[in-house]
């Protein structure tokens, strides 16, 4: 079974479950109220990464998440992409092992999510963490120490590219440079999976393509990335699969180069004709 065009018809007053119907590999035609989907299958003989299965997570009465069903497989840089609120961190937290869930499955590699789990993900947080007194050679330092898989050749490969110097201290860089910092930290473990939550968002745009082009480019091999942006137009070309994610339900996902094929439009302006409705 391979990468499939279909069509999911979306009510956004009522919010039933979606509809799907195959179209096969051919044009569509699309007709009022629906949109063209490429929903992600995968063949019988191609492991996945991360296996995501009826998974629920509620804050109180609040629904985060909603029974979302989701495989990735090895080797794939994935765009997990959604307005404010729509459930992206707390899908990354979940598989960082930072949050639990309320019900549903989750396996990494095989494994449920632990310290098993814990050990092969590579995971950037939204906001920086380390302390403003560090200079960045004792962040290196810290990752060497922590990390068994962290690279300290690749880290130190792309602060001089960036003209970091590892011995300035946190505080006395910008936002966007400390950013870098940590996604050069965060790239340069030998991980399975890399958890990235909106890690160009204070970068200026004249860094985005490079740490795009050549940090996200240096993965470990047989691992797979997922990006959680808003900042569409600038990451879906080095996107291989996408995932469309509104108030906690999965609406749309897969190949990116599917869709450009069959649709001849930009995933960005897919995007914003998806969530035009979205306040």
């Amino acid at each position: 079974m391979g990468d499939e065009i279909k069509v999911i018809s979306l009510d956004f007053k009522e919010k039933p479950k979606p509809k799907i119907e195959d179209l096969g590999d051919g044009p569509i035609d699309r007709k009022p109220g629906e949109i063209p989907v490429s929903r992600v299958a995968f063949k019988d003989d191609t492991p996945a990464l991360v296996s995501v299965r009826e998974l629920t997570k509620k804050y109180g009465t609040f629904t985060a998440l909603n029974n979302v069903d989701l495989s990735i497989r090895k080797e794939k840089i994935i765009g997990l992409l959604g307005p404010n609120g729509s459930g992206k961190t707390t899908l990354i937290k979940i598989l960082a092992g930072l949050l639990t869930h309320n019900s549903g499955t989750v396996k990494i590699d095989g494994k449920d999510i632990g310290e098993g789990t814990k050990a092969i993900v590579s995971y950037l947080p939204e906001r920086p963490y380390f302390n403003s007194w560090m200079s960045v050679k004792q962040c290196l330092d810290f990752f060497e120490d922590f990390y068994s898989d962290f690279s300290r050749d690749i880290a130190e490969e792309m602060l001089e590219d960036l003209q970091i110097n590892p011995k300035s201290k946190l505080r006395t860089l910008s936002k966007g440079t400390k950013e870098k910092v940590q996604l050069i930290l965060v790239m340069s473990r030998r991980a399975k999976l890399y958890l990235l939550d909106e890690p160009i968002a204070g970068v200026d745009p004249a860094a985005r393509d490079y740490i795009l082009d050549t940090i996200i480019s240096k993965y470990n091999r047989g691992a797979s990335v997922i990006i959680s942006t808003h900042l569409i137009s600038d990451v879906e070309n080095v996107l291989d699969e996408y995932i469309f994610i509104r108030k906690g339900d999965v609406i749309e996902c897969g190949s990116v180069k599917k869709f450009k094929e069959s649709s001849n439009e930009s995933l960005d302006s897919h995007f914003r004709e998806v969530f035009k409705y979205v306040h």
